[in-house]
């Protein structure tokens, strides 16, 4: 059945639409054009004619005037609404005009370099030289991507620990370094983004230290300070784009709140089971689905329990979450875009832009925590021009019974703002000793927009550099990029490996602060709907040991969480209650688990966690 028609039955269905709290139809949008650009590059030219393009949308028209005048741009138009393009094509200009220009393109992920990478090959141009450079790069190609390259595909994890601090050997790169593009830039918040401020400070130092001068695109999901953002990481005042010329279908979006269950407490049916029967409906009509869960344990039962219920497509549903291996998850996004998959279960991870084709219907097992993931995942379906759906399923939590009794907090409210604070004093020093390593800093250098005169002299009191006159200089042997950790705090996962039959086999890996409620022993571990029971956990060796199991049930640790304010600093009224800003240690420590029930989720009995 069409998904219009399904829609239209859903919409008399009794036991479906008695749990719509909300059904909103968002009308769909004509593409709005504007021409090629007479002086675009003329193998740029060809390639669009090859392609069936014959005009540019309007935001991709802007951009390539606003970054051919030199400007630096962010660009905020919706999922799928080809902002990709809209930056390639400036950028592929400069480089094909100019020989010694180069770029560096900055990817959160190593699957959306990827397929930055797939998509940039598409334009077959032998002149522009290009390269990915991840930690997946054999040691032959980054020679290569250092000697030859024009335009390099990294990530900021690679950029400061790889690249900034090895700049001679990337001579040839910054010494004609133009375009610098920040794909995905709405997630760079928090820890992440407050050191990526500060790599591109590093990177900025390097560029007037070659004579470089580049002009920054970013990319970003609508947000409500883009410009701000944009402004706090790299120091540049942008061009904002955000008026999207893209076609759009029609958009349906559905706020489905479950079944009461237990009237004199007020509980409703279990998010998840509610959601896998609600995303199984979807399926079994034909619809190309995608389901977001919390967690990666909710995502594993929601899998298990799809493939049980609807065995005939269950070679055709998938898993995808942190955890499984890198050839594993490229597999998967492969499937899913040629369309061998009908179905995918997965975490935020699939969230970002990687290019996964066409689907139909999104749905949230949970309000997934912000109005911004809410439009990024409802996003996911309806990346062309046809009729989608997207279905926020909401739990017991009162956030999510609060969204189903108020829909306007998510239809009418604007984004969240991005937040980093470049200022981190911890962040901070990390980044001025990283970049004292590459370059020295002279007395009363900046760092981007922060004064660290007063850096420069602790970190010469505790002898990590020498002042001859004016100049600090770096002065340890340590190299300090390679213990600075700008996702976290903890550096390293923990590798799960199965027995079987006598062998071993790596089949995942966790990172180290998931580890004591994913992996403890006894505990079940599920991976691509397989269980597994963990039998040994290695902490010295980082290695989890885990047999295949077929248990009747699952487990979910339970933590306890201590907050000790340690000293207020400020405090403020807000009516009848007070708000403070406290600096404050937080200890969360597993304790027990529960083994639940497959299907009746009924608590069966608990153990320990060591």
């Amino acid at each position: 059945m069409e998904l219009a028609s399904f829609l239209d039955y859903l919409k008399q269905d009794h036991s479906f639409i008695s749990n719509v709290t909300y059904w909103g139809v968002r009308k769909s949008l004509d593409a709005r054009y504007s021409s090629i650009p007479g002086e675009l590059h003329e193998e740029l030219k060809r390639f669009l004619d090859g392609a069936g393009i014959q005009g540019l949308y309007t935001h991709q028209a802007e951009a390539y005037r606003a970054v051919s005048c030199g400007k630096d741009v962010v660009i905020t138009t919706p999922t799928a609404s080809g902002k990709s393009l809209a930056y390639n094509l400036p950028v592929l200009h400069g480089l094909l005009k100019d020989r010694d220009a180069k770029a560096i393109y900055l990817f959160p992920t190593k699957a959306l370099s990827q397929d930055q990478v797939k998509m940039l090959g598409e334009f077959t141009l032998p002149d522009v030289r290009l390269y990915i450079y991840d930690g997946d790069t054999p040691s032959s190609i980054r020679v290569s991507a250092r000697k030859n390259g024009r335009l390099i595909v990294t990530n900021p994890d690679m950029l400061h620990a790889g690249i900034l601090p090895n700049h001679p050997k990337w001579m040839k790169i910054f010494d004609g370094l133009k375009y610098i593009v920040i794909d995905e830039l709405h997630t760079y918040r928090g820890v992440f983004g407050s050191h990526l401020a500060h790599i591109i400070q590093r990177l900025l130092r390097i560029a007037r230290f070659y004579n470089s001068k580049p002009v920054f695109i970013a990319s970003s999901a609508t947000i409500e300070n883009p410009d701000e953002l944009f402004y706090k990481i790299t120091g540049k005042k942008p061009a904002v784009i955000t008026e999207c010329g893209a076609p759009t279908g029609e958009k349906h979006y559905i706020i489905y709140n479950p079944p009461i269950v237990n009237p004199e407490q007020g509980i409703r049916r279990g998010v998840v089971l509610e959601s896998y029967k609600v995303a199984g409906r979807f399926i079994k009509n034909g619809s190309a689905t995608i389901v977001f869960a919390r967690s990666r344990l909710n995502t594993e039962i929601i899998l298990s329990y799809l493939k049980k219920w609807i065995p005939e497509r269950s070679g055709r549903i998938a898993g995808y979450r942190g955890g499984y291996l890198p050839n594993e998850r490229r597999k998967i996004e492969q499937d899913l875009k040629r369309g061998d998959l009908l179905a995918i279960v997965s975490t935020n991870a699939l969230e970002l832009g990687i290019d996964i084709g066409s689907l139909d219907v999104s749905i949230m097992a949970g309000y997934p925590g912000s109005v911004s993931s809410f439009h990024q995942q409802a996003g996911r379906s309806g990346r062309k021009e046809d009729v989608s759906v997207s279905v926020l399923v909401c739990s017991n939590s009162p956030l999510d019974q609060y969204i189903a009794g108020h829909p306007e907090y998510l239809m009418e409210k604007n984004p969240e703002a991005a937040l980093i604070n470049p200022s981190n004093v911890f962040i901070l020093v990390d980044q001025v000793k990283c970049a004292a390593f590459e370059l020295p800093f002279k007395r009363e250098e900046t760092f981007g927009m922060e004064e660290v005169s007063d850096i420069l002299l602790y970190l010469e009191d505790r002898e990590v550099l020498h002042k001859e006159g004016d100049v600090f200089h770096w002065q340890e042997r340590s190299y300090p990029a390679e213990n600075v950790s700008i996702r976290s705090a903890d550096i390293g996962n923990f590798v799960i490996v199965a027995i079987e039959e006598g062998k071993k086999r790596v089949i995942g890996e966790v990172d180290r602060a998931s580890v004591p409620v994913l992996l403890y022993e006894n505990a079940v571990y599920i991976h691509g709907s397989q269980q597994y029971i963990v039998v040994k956990l290695d902490w010295d060796k980082q290695v989890a040991y885990v047999e295949r199991s077929t248990v009747n049930y699952y487990t979910d640790a339970k933590t306890k969480t201590d907050i000790k304010i340690l000293e207020n600093n400020r405090e403020e009224e807000l009516g009848t209650y007070k708000a403070y800003l406290s600096d404050v240690l937080v200890r969360t420590v597993a304790v027990k688990y529960k083994k639940i029930k497959f299907g009746s989720h009924e608590n069966i009995g608990f153990g320990d966690i060591n």
